[in-house]
């Protein structure tokens, strides 16, 4: 009896879930159908008609099946006994569920972190312009490491100048002769370079200035508030500007000029004749010359070697904003968004739930009606059903019997109308039983409710 009353409360609460049942796949179709309509808004382009009837047809449809689709498997796949059919139907679910995630959960997923995808996105795209505007500044302001270099080589020049004119340091005698001519013009040619860098800087200073309000801008618009849309618009025309300031940028730079330089002060060192009064001064002349042209050959090397390590630095990478969509967004950046793809794609399968569900209910109800005797499969329907059937039959044998009881009354009568009337009497109430139709009542047969 136990089994008995298990399975007939089972068979119960199943009858009585079917509303239920019911309206839970109704209202997840239905919100499914609602964040499939703004995800592919999303994705239209077009007049806001068309795109609104294309949006409401698309989630309509996807409503629709969504709610069909798990109404089918909730029917049959509980009601499958052999092991085959039900691999087969949940080889079914489960080709039907990509199927769900492939046309509704991404769009769902979408409509639920479109937006924060997008944002997403600008924050990244922004994080990379900020690391290309530092690098190109680095980049534009390498030759400034050089400046100490190129100062320290002109007052060195300019100093050896000074004590030649003042005291005759080098050659022994003072005055303004040609060591004195040279080492002002390699001191001037170093000035001149410095203040080349000097230059540089400050147009550097600028550049970057300029490119730190479109990041302050871009900044602005990432973490603002309001549609995501114009803000991405806007975002874009600040990264144009800002990838124009960072291409200026690589374009200032004057290490290329310092290395130029550096070279010609080796490869176009043209010293000056001697011109000592005597031929004494005059060799000793040319023995400092020499000395600084091998001094100026080392600095221009140093330089050189310098200039070259700037210019091997990496090169700010040519880079493009690309604007996307929120579906977009949301599947190149699906890593970060875990809960909301969890939630759109739970809102779509959650009814396979109760599908197992219906279809572990029903397996017991099966177990159970398997070990019940035929007087526990009855209900009190059908009890009620047999004593109706057995009424009707018991009052059908009472009038029948009541029917024999006149038939001496009318027997001469009978005999008055000849022996053939009498046969044919008497054997049409043979017949009479016979005739009747009689539907017998199974025991063992139940009715079944729908899950």
């Amino acid at each position: 009896m136990s089994e008995a009353a298990t399975a007939r409360r089972l068979k119960d609460h199943a009858a009585s879930l079917t509303t239920m049942t019911r309206f839970v796949l109704a209202t997840l179709a239905l919100a499914s159908g609602v964040y499939t309509y703004l995800g592919v808004r999303s994705l239209l382009d077009g007049s806001a008609t068309i795109v609104f009837f294309a949006a409401i047809i698309y989630s309509a449809a996807v409503s629709v099946g969504i709610y069909g689709f798990w109404t089918y498997l909730l029917r049959f796949l509980p009601e499958m006994r052999d092991g085959a059919s039900r691999l087969v139907l949940v080889a079914v679910m489960a080709v039907g569920s990509v199927m769900i995630v492939a046309m509704s959960s991404w769009l769902n997923a979408a409509a639920l972190a479109g937006s924060a995808a997008v944002e997403q996105h600008l924050a990244e795209t922004l994080e990379d312009y900020t690391g290309d505007l530092d690098q190109a500044n680095t980049n534009a302001l390498g030759a400034l490491s050089l400046l100490p270099d190129i100062q320290r080589a002109g007052e060195r020049f300019a100093r050896l100048a000074d004590d030649e004119r003042d005291s005759g340091a080098l050659t022994g005698t003072s005055g303004s002769g040609s060591v004195v001519q040279l080492l002002t013009q390699m001191a001037a040619q170093m000035r001149e370079l410095e203040a080349n860098i000097l230059a540089s800087r400050e147009t550097v200073a600028t550049l970057f200035e300029e490119g730190q309000t479109h990041l302050a801008a871009m900044r602005g618009l990432v973490s603002g508030s309001g549609p995501i849309a114009p803000r991405s618009d806007r975002f874009a025309e600040q990264a144009v500007a800002l990838a124009g300031v960072i291409a200026a940028l690589e374009q200032t730079s004057v290490a290329p000029s310092v290395m130029r330089a550096a070279e010609d002060l080796s490869v176009g060192f043209i010293a000056p004749v001697a011109d000592g009064s005597t031929a004494d001064l005059a060799g000793r002349q040319d023995v400092v010359m020499a000395t600084i042209r091998s001094s100026v050959e080392a600095q221009s090397k140093a330089l050189s070697k310098a200039a070259q390590q700037i210019l091997a630095q990496p090169r700010v990478p040519d880079r493009r904003y690309v604007p996307l969509s929120s579906a977009e967004a949301v599947l190149l950046y699906g890593g970060d968004f875990v809960p909301s793809w969890a939630g759109a794609i739970s809102i779509d399968l959650l009814p396979g739930v109760l599908v197992a569900i219906m279809a572990v209910v029903q397996a017991a109800v099966r177990r159970g009606e398997e070990q019940m005797a035929d007087t526990d499969r009855i209900t009190a329907a059908d009890l009620l059903r047999s004593l109706e059937i057995h009424d009707a039959l018991l009052a059908r044998r009472v009038a029948a019997a009541g029917g024999a009881s006149e038939e001496p009354d009318a027997a001469e009568t009978r005999e008055a109308d000849g022996p053939e009337q009498a046969d044919d009497e008497h054997h049409r109430g043979h017949e009479a039983p016979a005739a009747e139709n009689v539907t017998p009542l199974s025991l063992s047969e139940r009715k079944r409710s729908d899950p």
